[in-house]
């Protein structure tokens, strides 16, 4: 909790007590399904809360913003994101059910009303969204396949409407493969912790 105080000092006390509430939901949760790794447990506000937060030290989403996380797992970076943005509006989607159970019940214990988790696939969603946020699930190519006729032009937040995908290592080819122009914004940058040495937001606006 004292890593998320170190970089977002000002928030509120409801969201100072929802991401102080974040571990022992997701331990009990992680109990009965597994969707973080026993290693990686002990590490969830370093690799996990932090790690989904660098997308808010690149875009801040405003009020009635709609933001689509893709291949959510238990809920990162939509959860810890909602937590930073009350006021925008996120879809939690996930093909695996279990996982959304988690999310669900996580969304449910954090008393959150911003996220609306879905077990669904991406591909079959009819409504349109200002961002689309995710962290590494497919390479880039066949995800902009999948969501890009799903992003409404315009902006609802700090920056035009578009994707914004946490990654790591050398990506230069891969988004290169997709034809669209790509801004690279090392996470380093904005958090010290040694864990984002190689990690990344990139982001690309709907033209």
């Amino acid at each position: 909790m004292e890593l998320i105080l170190k970089y977002f000092p000002d928030l509120t006390d409801v969201q100072r007590r929802q991401f102080a509430a974040l571990y022992d939901l997701y331990a009990a949760w992680n109990a009965r399904i597994n969707v973080v790794s026993r290693k990686d447990f002990e590490q969830l506000y370093l690799r996990h809360v932090l790690h989904s937060l660098a997308i808010a030290k690149v875009c801040t989403f405003d009020a009635g913003a709609r933001i689509l996380d893709v291949g959510c797992g238990g809920g990162f970076p939509s959860v810890p994101l909602a937590i930073l943005f009350p006021e925008a509006r996120f879809v939690a989607a996930d093909s695996i059910r279990k996982k959304i159970a988690v999310v669900e019940g996580v969304v449910e214990g954090l008393g959150l009303t911003n996220v609306d988790p879905r077990c669904v696939r991406v591909e079959t969603l009819s409504e349109r969204f200002d961002y689309v946020v995710s962290r590494a699930v497919t390479a880039m190519p066949a995800f902009v396949q999948w969501i890009w006729n799903r992003i409404e032009r315009g902006q609802c937040g700090s920056l035009p409407n578009g994707i914004l995908y946490l990654k790591g290592g050398d990506l230069a080819e891969e988004l290169a493969l997709t034809r669209l122009r790509w801004d690279v914004y090392d996470i380093p940058a904005f958090f010290d912790e040694e864990f984002f040495e190689t990690k990344k937001v990139v982001y690309t606006p709907k033209r």
